[in-house]
């Protein structure tokens, strides 16, 4: 007669991470609650390490601008006349703009509702990179995206998040198996509890994807609970006696049954403790939208102590084909949104003094072309700007904005002058303490978007 355990026969490994472990939170893979839940998110499995000098306080949260946000009617070119000439409908006035510098001799400035943006900028907290891109630029939505999720002009492979989390900070180590090696007399504590990235969202972008460590990602704290016991009959006795006993007589120490009981266990604890820090009340005033919900539970979940090290947040909206408006209009509703959103997230992490903490990237997959189109909208472009946020920026405009002239553009596109690369590059190794070489598969020139340390 066998001596292995009905669960191991019933239920391997393999088909626990093929089929297995459900969520009320439909968005989340199988493959990326494992790997972030269950494995890098907790010191209890062999081979997790934290590398010295990866500082554990600090904190990317990536806000991204799905659609192609229009970048010149967002960081404003007022003093170019191309710039009107180009836009008769839906150009920013000077007068309407927020404007940089002193009474803005530069002649750039911000969309008008971008004015929580500018309190922030006036505090020195904004960093305003122009005419961001990359060689040979592509205009489709995904492919573009793609681009800049893995860092890759091939827009193949992980993502550059997902890169960084195997190489860097969160590597696991696997038995001959090919399974996570796991130590069950390592202690478990809520702070070692949580995945090194969380998206809110319906899916995890593609820019945490990594070999070993995938992203979290939930719309809603409240449905991102544990179910495992559904996942297959055979593991409702053994996860009840997990939970009463602390055990389970069938469970013996590197079976099948001792993997799915740990992850179990594992998995329970992340969700409880996410919705447990997402359900405590903020301290400061908040501003009603799908933006600056998501950016309140990153600032409530940085508030519980949650060693993530980077959240992911997104709007949509920003493909404006059609009754753009100027000052005025749908694209003037989304930058109001982002505007007071970000305001709200940085007067929160000032209240809870974490505010030198958290670094923020905000990006779209690409701008708009510089001509306005028939429909007084804008069409797909290339360069466009890119804000990063927080009190280690080095403030200001960091970048020159391209040139408008007609000679000067690529088939009527703004070329880029800043490769969003170099960006990823100073943000890795010098915010994340990592290696950007090995993430962005070759040495990129760092921006210098970042205080000196």
């Amino acid at each position: 007669m066998s001596n292995r355990s009905p669960i191991d026969s019933a239920y391997t490994r393999r088909d626990f991470l093929s089929n297995g472990l459900l969520l009320a939170s439909a968005s989340l893979a199988v493959p990326a609650f494992i790997q972030s839940s269950a494995v890098a998110m907790t010191k209890a499995f062999g081979g997790l390490s934290n590398p010295s000098g990866i500082p554990e306080d600090h904190i990317l949260v990536v806000v991204q601008l799905s659609g192609g946000n229009d970048g010149l009617n967002t960081v404003v070119p007022f003093g170019m006349a191309e710039y009107h000439k180009a836009r008769p409908a839906i150009a920013i006035t000077e007068k309407e703009a927020l404007k940089f510098g002193k009474d803005g001799e530069d002649g750039v400035g911000l969309h008008p509702r971008l004015d929580g943006i500018m309190g922030l900028y006036d505090e020195g907290l904004v960093g305003v990179v122009q005419g961001v891109g990359y060689p040979n630029p592509n205009r489709s939505h995904f492919k573009s995206m793609d681009i800049w999720h893995t860092a890759d002009l091939s827009a193949t492979g992980d993502g550059w998040l997902g890169k960084y989390f195997d190489s860097e900070c969160c590597g696991v180590g696997k038995g001959e198996s090919g399974t996570p090696e796991t130590d069950t007399k390592a202690a478990r504590t809520d702070a070692d509890a949580s995945p090194p990235g969380i998206a809110i969202g319906r899916t995890a972008p593609n820019a945490m994807q990594g070999r070993q460590v995938q992203g979290v990602s939930f719309e809603s704290a409240d449905r991102f609970k544990w179910i495992g016991p559904d996942v297959h009959k055979s593991l409702a006795k053994p996860y009840d006696d997990l939970n009463r006993r602390g055990g389970a007589e069938e469970a013996r120490e590197g079976s099948n049954a001792d993997f799915l009981l740990r992850t179990a266990l594992d998995a329970q604890v992340s969700s409880d403790l996410i919705r447990k820090a997402v359900a405590t009340k903020t301290l400061s005033t908040w501003p009603n939208g799908e933006l600056a919900n998501q950016l309140k539970m990153v600032s409530q979940m940085i508030r519980a102590g949650l060693k993530t090290r980077v959240y992911y947040v997104s709007l949509g909206g920003f493909d404006t084909h059609a009754g753009q408006g100027g000052g005025n209009g749908r694209h003037a509703n989304l930058m109001a949104q982002l505007g007071s959103s970000m305001k709200a997230f940085y007067a929160e992490l000032k209240a809870q003094k974490n505010d030198g903490r958290v670094l923020s990237m905000v990006f779209s997959e690409f701008g708009r072309r510089v001509q306005q189109n028939a429909s007084n909208g804008t069409d797909h472009g290339t360069a466009a700007p890119l804000f990063l946020v927080g009190p280690m920026v080095k403030p200001g405009v960091i970048s020159n904005h391209p040139s408008m002239k007609q000679s000067d553009l690529d088939s009527g596109d703004l070329k880029y002058t800043v490769d969003f690369r170099s960006v990823y590059a100073s943000v890795l190794d010098q915010w994340l303490k990592g290696d950007s070489k090995k993430v962005l598969g070759k040495a990129f020139d760092k921006a210098p978007v970042l205080k000196k340390a």
